[in-house]
């Protein structure tokens, strides 16, 4: 017997059980190292304010009743230059017990028949790299890999490009001085006290 499977926008009482399934999913990835737990109230407001958004959904999928899934769906253009208008889904999880259902099939259809009713022509899944299971699921629904994403502070970015810019730009200095100092050189004639010197000669266009 087939097992009962319900899709719906999640709900004010949904709270609890959607930080239960963000913390399975998080496990070992860049949100777990960044995000801090998200917690009932916080969930709350979200729900809220996505019940006034045209263009945003958070779905919860239930199996036998029990909340097991969880997708926010929300459209956006399918690139800068671009007219045409994607149906991104993210965060799509299924807990463990409730693999192999058909929840996750249930959950996809439900952004594909939102995508049409929005004239969206595309569909993109965000997943994460390590999650192979769940990108060999979607590659069986047609869905090809297009980007990866990264994740990170923005204080952690910064941190590291000022590091990176750092080595190069000590070099650049010490060229520029190595630079100078030669010039000085050339421009002295033997025997003339180093205080003293002629103008450097003007260097070429290609120099």
């Amino acid at each position: 017997m087939a097992s009962a499977i319900a899709v719906r926008d999640a709900r004010p009482e949904d709270a609890a059980d959607l930080v239960t399934l963000w913390g399975e999913m998080a496990l070992g990835t860049a949100h777990q190292r960044v995000l801090t737990a998200p917690t009932p109230e916080s969930v709350l407001t979200s729900i809220e304010r996505l019940a006034t958004d045209p263009g945003g959904r958070l779905v919860v999928g239930e199996l036998e009743g029990r909340l097991s899934g969880m997708a926010y769906l929300r459209r956006t253009p399918v690139s800068p230059l671009h007219a045409e208008v994607t149906m991104t889904v993210e965060y799509l999880h299924v807990a463990d017990h409730a693999r192999r259902h058909g929840l996750g099939k249930a959950l996809i259809a439900e952004a594909a028949a939102w995508a049409e009713h929005e004239n969206c022509p595309y569909l993109g899944v965000v997943a994460p790299a390590v999650a192979r299971e769940a990108n060999r699921f979607l590659a069986r629904l047609g869905l090809g890999q297009a980007a990866v994403l990264r994740f990170a502070g923005t204080h952690t970015v910064r941190r590291r490009l000022a590091a990176e810019h750092a080595p190069n730009l000590l070099a650049l200095l010490s060229s520029r001085r190595s630079v100078v100092a030669r010039r000085a050189q050339l421009g002295r004639h033997p025997g003339e006290p180093a205080g003293l010197s002629f103008p450097a000669e003007p260097e070429s266009a290609g120099t």
